[in-house]
């Protein structure tokens, strides 16, 4: 998931979900508060607040330094479901969302197709007799190809899921 500012200053005044891990910077599952933002010959300048202090940190200012626009967006990301409700979830279930929002099917689901092909393949071609391991080769690869995209998509719904259904145990509904 990729978001990109067009410029530092439009991060000011505005909360971000910090997304990856810097030295002496909020931890990642932190929402942060953009205070100020400022460009400058050696990058761009960033101060902002951990909105909840109840974590471990203070209402002190920090203050973060990037190379450009691109390093803070990698850095951080708006995300509204997870400001709203930020409350009612803990810090591991926030990470989680961010370490499965962010992986992508390049990241997740390719390795495992090329083993499965591999796997298949080498099975179909070298241990079982030449026209009964090609069938089973093609049907060996349509199972994987599908049951990787099924386990990718059913994943990221099934975090998600789980937010939506903490929060609407407040409401009365119920997600299944």
């Amino acid at each position: 998931m990729t978001y990109m500012l067009d410029s530092i200053e439009d991060a000011i005044d505005r909360k971000f979900l910090v997304t990856k891990q810097l030295k002496a910077q909020a931890e990642p599952g932190n929402i942060i508060h953009v205070l100020n933002a400022t460009k400058r010959k050696d990058g761009c300048l960033v101060e902002y607040r951990v909105t909840d202090v109840g974590k471990g940190y203070s209402f002190r200012d920090y203050v973060v330094k990037f190379d450009n626009v691109a390093g803070f967006c990698k850095w951080a990301r708006p995300d509204n479901f997870i400001a709203r409700h930020y409350e009612s979830f803990d810090l591991k279930e926030i990470q989680n969302y961010i370490k499965v929002t962010d992986t992508s099917f390049v990241q997740f689901g390719l390795p495992i197709i090329l083993i499965g092909l591999v796997v298949f393949w080498l099975l179909g071609l070298f241990v079982i007799k030449p026209v009964l391991g090609i069938v089973i080769a093609v049907i060996g690869s349509i199972l994987v190809i599908g049951g990787v995209l099924f386990l990718y998509r059913w994943r990221k719904s099934r975090v998600k899921l789980a937010l939506y259904g903490k929060i609407s145990s407040d409401w009365g509904v119920s997600f299944k």
